[in-house]
């Protein structure tokens, strides 16, 4: 394994750089306070090529590896999470679901405007009722000749209100079944399909999250995705990848927080010498580079066994499991270690510490990677 990044990766991770500290970071705390989810970032990302960094560039995408998108979304994540975390959503899940399991026209007709961000996509697999139990969902898809007619309400979702082309996963045989579920493509503006609540969330406020609402929706055959009850089977191996993008995510906040709190650690005096002379603060930096080092290492583990086309299930689990648990504890010792100051909207670390917690509950809490690992284990 030789996880030392090459010039693409490193060209790609300055460009994400730049291109946060130019068009985000003055910002970010004012679409937090506003919940403004700024569709023009992901316009101009689009432009760049970040929109669609894993789509073939035949389709119109940038054609890159994980290891390109790993370094992507940590370098957006590092100033904005709120950006990162619809970075992932649009990357990994709509346009990695039509990449892996749409024919050839599907892919045709809906990767090229997915890669340049002239359309933004959501991905709907949650219900209100069914989280972590996504086989038991009740959306259904009943066959009407040559239609489909879709009933019922995805939430949580990224984009639900603003994505313009959505895949959805509805149940179409018995529940709680591994063949009882399939994947559509469903556009905006298809009459039955609306958008509902939008959630005002504790943290990741400028990433737009909400209900997606299916009344007699009634789509053509032409846009179901692989076999009827291939659904379930799909989103499990979207979500792999998934998990590779919430870990980078997880990540890019933590070295954020980190990154803020060395250079506090050495600009805040205290009895009269900078509060990293003291043990009690030195060795809180010192767990933070660890776990951090560690995490980045699962990641590009992952990202070299999703590359190669192998199985990745057990690793992906792993590095989202350890990176988002990571990303809480560093952001956490964080605001500690910027104490009353960490605690106002003044410095960066509040952000950090509020927006790092949703890594550990989406796309599968920390106990679901916890059973998918041992399961893997136990095979």
């Amino acid at each position: 394994m030789n996880f030392q990044a090459n010039e693409l990766t490193e060209q790609v991770a300055q460009t994400a750089r730049d291109f946060a500290n130019h068009y985000i970071r003055p910002h970010v705390m004012e679409w937090d306070e506003s919940q403004e989810f700024p569709v023009h970032v992901f316009k101009k990302l689009g432009e760049l090529g970040l929109m669609g960094v894993l789509i073939p560039e035949e389709y119109g995408g940038a054609g890159l590896s994980y290891f390109e998108y790993n370094v992507v979304i940590q370098e957006i994540a590092k100033v904005c999470g709120s950006i990162g975390l619809s970075l992932a959503a649009h990357n990994s899940l709509c346009c990695g679901h039509i990449m892996n399991f749409a024919n050839a026209d599907q892919k045709a007709k809906y990767l090229p405007k997915l890669a340049t961000a002239e359309h933004l996509g959501a991905w709907g697999l949650t219900e209100p009722n069914t989280g972590s139990d996504a086989g038991n969902m009740q959306t259904t898809a009943v066959r009407d000749g040559d239609d489909w007619i879709i009933n019922g309400t995805k939430n949580w979702i990224t984009h639900g209100k603003s994505g313009d082309i959505a895949v959805v996963i509805c149940r179409t045989g018995e529940p709680r079944t591994r063949d009882n579920c399939t994947a559509f493509i469903v556009e905006r503006g298809t009459r039955g399909f609306t958008a509902g609540e939008k959630e005002n969330k504790l943290g990741m406020r400028a990433s737009e999250t909400a209900e997606m609402i299916f009344d007699n929706c009634r789509i053509p055959d032409a846009n179901r995705m692989g076999p009827v009850g291939e659904g379930f089977k799909q989103s499990m191996k979207v979500l792999d990848g998934g998990r590779i993008s919430i870990a980078a995510l997880g990540l890019g906040i933590a070295r954020g927080a980190y990154e803020a709190s060395v250079q506090y650690a050495k600009e805040r005096h205290q009895f009269g010498q900078p509060i990293a002379n003291f043990q009690g603060i030195s060795f809180k930096l010192a767990d933070m580079a660890t776990e951090i080092a560690a995490a980045d290492l699962l990641i590009n583990r992952a990202c070299e066994l999703k590359s190669l086309g192998l199985p990745v299930t057990k690793e992906a689990a792993m590095a989202k499991y350890y990176a988002s648990e990571v990303s809480v504890r560093v952001s956490t010792d964080a605001v500690q270690i910027f104490g009353g100051y960490g605690y106002t909207k003044d410095y960066p670390v509040e952000k950090f510490y509020r927006d790092s917690k949703l890594c550990t509950i989406g796309e599968g809490t920390s106990e679901i990677q916890k059973l998918v690992i041992s399961r893997e284990v136990l095979k």
